[in-house]
């Protein structure tokens, strides 16, 4: 078996490495500014909420409780993944962001019925709402998301741990937004009932955004292929190359946000072409946003 490097200079292995470092560092430190940031304005929104007596700042307060313990578990699962590899764990922690979104996906789902669940109740039963109290906490919530969405924005491109935290942070702020509607609406009108209809619609938007968050982390957990990636396009680029006669048993996942890893079998029959063939295959796989590559080399097809 002949493992194909990341790049044809061996001096830049320990650059990609180092990038992958730098990258979790600065996800952990953009994951503590935002959970200092959603703790501190959580108490605020809560007793808000409460004086107003309005839902819909509640249901936000609650989803913004959830957060401090998401974001929470998603800087130790940063943190934790910045260890270095062992021989028992040839790729360290990893996995554990992938865990982390998982969980933070599972939160999502089970905030989402239980505001769902609370809107219903308002709605057969519509209760008074302080409008002017409930308006101005959503709007200084609405300011306190927008701060925290901004630092967690880098990150939630390439991280599914940072995405989790960033998917919890933007349903906080629909929640801030749907309050300050429905503060507008209650203020103007009187009429109760916005305030049930918006948590209703924060909690559907929020459902929506965990179940894409759960789908991602567990086909990543199931080592299913990228869905940036097509597995054809793989066969075709390694069963082009010249010298490659057949490539089967082609396996492509991802091991944690950012890395994807891939093995197959090739056919070559001439070896004196197998050094050829993986620079050509390392080259064609980088194109394809494949880094981490291996290869068995095969002189006939092993049935």
């Amino acid at each position: 078996m002949v493992m194909i490097p990341t790049t044809t200079s061996p001096q830049s292995v320990p650059a990609a490495d180092c990038s992958h470092t730098r990258r979790g560092a600065e996800d952990s430190r953009a994951l503590a500014l935002a959970l200092v940031i959603t703790a501190t304005f959580t108490v605020a929104e809560a007793v808000g909420g409460w004086l107003a007596n309005s839902l819909a700042l509640l249901a936000d307060a609650g989803h913004m409780l959830a957060d401090v313990g998401s974001l929470a578990l998603a800087l130790f699962a940063a943190r934790l993944a910045q260890q270095p590899a062992s021989a028992t764990r040839t790729y360290g922690f990893l996995r554990l962001e992938i865990f982390a979104a998982a969980i933070n996906g599972t939160l999502l789902v089970g905030i989402a019925a239980a505001i769902l669940w609370r809107a219903a109740m308002r709605a057969a039963h519509p209760e008074p709402v302080a409008a002017g109290l409930m308006l101005a906490v959503a709007i200084a919530g609405l300011l306190a998301n927008l701060v925290t969405l901004r630092v967690l924005h880098a990150g939630h491109t390439h991280s599914l741990n940072v995405r989790g935290a960033y998917l919890h942070v933007l349903g906080d702020l629909l929640g801030s937004i749907g309050a300050v509607g429905a503060g507008i609406v209650i203020a103007l009108t009187g009429w109760m009932p916005a305030d049930a209809i918006v948590s209703a619609l924060i909690a559907v938007l929020v459902a929506v955004s965990a179940l894409r968050l759960l789908r991602d982390s567990v086909d990543v957990l199931l080592e299913a292929t990228p869905r940036h990636i097509s597995l054809a396009d793989v066969a075709e680029e390694l069963g082009s190359i010249p010298g490659v006669s057949e490539v089967h048993d082609l396996h492509v996942w991802t091991v944690t946000s950012g890395m994807v890893a891939m093995t197959g079998h090739a056919v070559v029959p001439a070896a004196e072409r197998s050094p050829v063939v993986l620079e050509e295959a390392a080259e064609r796989m980088r194109r394809l946003g494949i880094e981490h590559v291996t290869i068995q080399l095969e002189p006939a097809r092993c049935e």
